[in-house]
């Protein structure tokens, strides 16, 4: 029989660390084995519990939780889940931690003590995924990636050769920093982006994003035009869809009702890709938890797309991809550090298959002429 995941609770707040615990133990595979109220005490308390996986509060008198998790991935690698405030600065200290090597996080709601059962499911899952967990793999990737130092973007208005649809969720803020910042400012796709985060949070992830890329990078909004060098990021809280116009395609936002589970949903967006571009539709599925974005990777193929799944050994949490390669729906397997080439060699083909307009014509012209 499996030994349930021990867990150790972290955070100032004596409510917090009462709740949290009171979250845990409704579910039997989890035994929280301590709390403590600072960075000082929590790191003691590791030395002595032994806990799996950590919940972590980062705004702390004494030691604060960056300081503390600065120490856990130095001296511990033991997984940490942050529980973050809602609040701008709350988000903001929130993505410095993920990009230290934090897991994962929950945000608190507004009214902790009525809502906090809330996010109970949500804890539990990503407690039990990341005792599950490869390891923290993707971080140090991330945190050596260097910003370009000249941002030469491609001019704007410029049609993709093609719409890359990226679905992503736990890890994916360390893989999306690694990957994106490889990519050219000339890259001749477009970019579409799920990221599995909270409402409040992805703007703010979108403009570091931005700061590191020569691609432009931004929190979608309705009527956004898919451009090549561009990437579009999901709000929190709003699905993700495209729409071929004959002015431009664009993005598109719903408020439509949660699809497994998520809302921004993977599926959702990859399934729109699909519709509206079918073989010029490229769909990505990185690390992550859940079956979200297998479905729609399934339409992408249907549609003659292009699909591509993160390798195993390079995703933080392997479920989303692992579900789109079980039920044969991800045409490539390919590991994080290999997949700027792969887009790049993409883009390439892609260009030497596209024919001009005029080019076909004369050719056709040709024809005709020696067939006379």
């Amino acid at each position: 029989m499996n030994q349930p995941v021990r867990v150790l609770v972290v955070d100032d707040s004596a409510l917090m660390r009462k709740l949290i615990p009171q979250i845990l133990q409704t579910d039997t595979s989890i035994r929280v084995v301590g709390t403590a109220m600072d960075g000082n005490f929590g790191l003691k308390k590791i030395e002595e519990l032994k806990p799996q996986v950590i919940t972590l509060d980062l705004e702390m008198p004494g030691m604060g939780g960056i300081d503390m998790l600065k120490e856990i991935m130095r001296l511990h690698r033991i997984p940490v889940i942050v529980v973050s405030s809602h609040s701008t600065s709350g988000a903001s200290v929130t993505l410095k931690a993920l990009s230290l090597g934090a897991f994962d996080f929950v945000a608190k709601p507004q009214d902790v003590s009525a809502r906090m059962p809330e996010i109970a499911r949500e804890l539990i899952a990503k407690i039990k995924a990341a005792a599950q967990s490869r390891g923290l793999r993707v971080a140090p990737l991330a945190v050596t990636t260097p910003a370009p130092a000249v941002k030469t973007r491609t001019k704007s208005g410029v049609v993709p050769t093609r719409v890359f649809a990226i679905g992503i969720s736990t890890g994916g803020p360390q893989a999306l920093q690694y990957l994106l910042p490889q990519l050219p400012g000339d890259f001749p796709g477009s970019i579409v982006v799920v990221q599995h985060m909270p409402e409040g949070f992805t703007d703010m992830f979108a403009k570091r994003l931005d700061e590191t890329c020569a691609l432009h990078v931004k929190e979608a909004q309705s009527g956004d035009l898919l451009q090549a060098g561009r990437v579009l990021i999901s709000p929190g809280n709003r699905h993700l869809k495209v729409k071929k116009l004959p002015l431009g395609d664009v993005a598109v936002l719903s408020d439509d009702p949660k699809v497994n589970g998520h809302r921004p949903s993977v599926d959702v967006l990859f399934r729109s890709v699909a519709e509206e571009f079918g073989d010029k539709a490229a769909g990505i599925i990185m690390t992550g938890m859940g079956d979200d974005g297998a479905e729609g990777l399934g339409a992408i193929r249907a549609a003659g797309g292009v699909t591509i799944a993160q390798s195993e050994e390079s995703c933080v949490v392997y479920g989303m991809p692992k579900a789109a390669i079980e039920r044969g729906y991800a045409t490539r397997v390919v590991a994080l550090d290999a997949l700027t080439n792969t887009l790049l060699a993409q883009c390439t083909h892609d260009r030497k298959s596209a024919v001009p307009a005029d080019t076909a014509a004369n050719g056709r012209s040709a024809t005709a002429g020696q067939s006379s």
